[in-house]
């Protein structure tokens, strides 16, 4: 293991539906922050069988507003593939925002954590397929723009991405028009027909929906396995819960 890396694992089994879901303690030298992640794995988890693995920004949302457990549980009913969620909460709002908004540097850290401290200590913790096109990103809003962000700064190591209602300014579409490598990728995009005046960390409001339309528009015109949907709606969990199922849905074939 990474000497990096310090870890303790304490699996404290939380019957969720069909699946489990546990609190595992993870501290990062990175981000010098102790993590509390929450960790589903599949009713058909064993050991020696291998898993997809989902990792979600905004992870207690997921799990709390999201029900991400129990819409997996759902799928797997219906023939998903199995699939381990590992969620990681944000300490504050204004953490959240260095972490994850692109104009702070610090979002390269997190980053960087993400590729070189979590995922070796998920993958040697749990049965996954350590392959790219078997690790997806998830997050809303700005943790819907990390989650693709980090796809294109390591895409030997993460293929796939659901973004839902994501912050996009100009940096994030330069990122797009100056590679190809997210062609290889399978992303699911969503946004709200309501999101002309979010009001955001920033401490302004801001129009969501016109740059995500022009981030559709690029991603349409790639060869990327790319679904995008528009719904009635704001910038809130209301419709992002709704929604996550059909992110889960092409994702993961059911």
């Amino acid at each position: 293991m990474n000497e990096r890396l310090s870890w303790h694992l304490s699996q404290k089994g939380i019957e969720n539906m069909k699946g489990t879901i546990s609190t595992i303690q993870f501290n990062s030298q990175l981000l010098q922050h102790t993590f509390s992640l929450h960790v589903y794995t599949p009713p058909q988890y064993a050991e020696g069988h291998k898993c997809h693995l989902a990792i979600t920004q905004d992870g207690l949302d997921y799990f709390q507003l999201g029900k991400i457990a129990k819409k997996m549980d759902e799928a797997m009913e219906k023939g998903a593939r199995p699939v381990i969620v590992v969620g990681i909460p944000y300490p504050s709002i204004k953490q959240r925002s260095k972490w994850y908004a692109p104009h702070h540097d610090d979002h390269i850290r997190y980053m960087q954590f993400l590729k070189e401290e979590l995922l070796p200590f998920v993958e040697q913790a749990y049965e996954t397929w350590q392959l790219p096109h078997a690790r997806t990103l998830i997050g809303d809003s700005l943790a819907g723009t990390i989650s693709f962000l980090t796809a294109l700064t390591y895409p030997n190591t993460f293929h796939r991405v659901i973004m839902q209602s994501p912050y996009i300014d100009a940096y994030v579409l330069k990122r797009v028009k100056e590679t190809d490598i997210w062609n290889n990728f399978e992303l699911y995009h969503t946004i709200g027909t309501k999101e002309t005046a979010v009001e955001t960390t920033f401490g302004e409001k801001m129009d969501f929906l016109t740059p995500n339309r022009t981030l559709s528009t690029l991603l349409r015109n790639g060869h990327a396995r790319y679904q995008y949907h528009e719904f009635n709606g704001t910038h809130h969990w209301k419709y992002w819960e709704k929604d996550l199922y059909n992110g889960l849905q092409f994702m993961y074939d059911f």
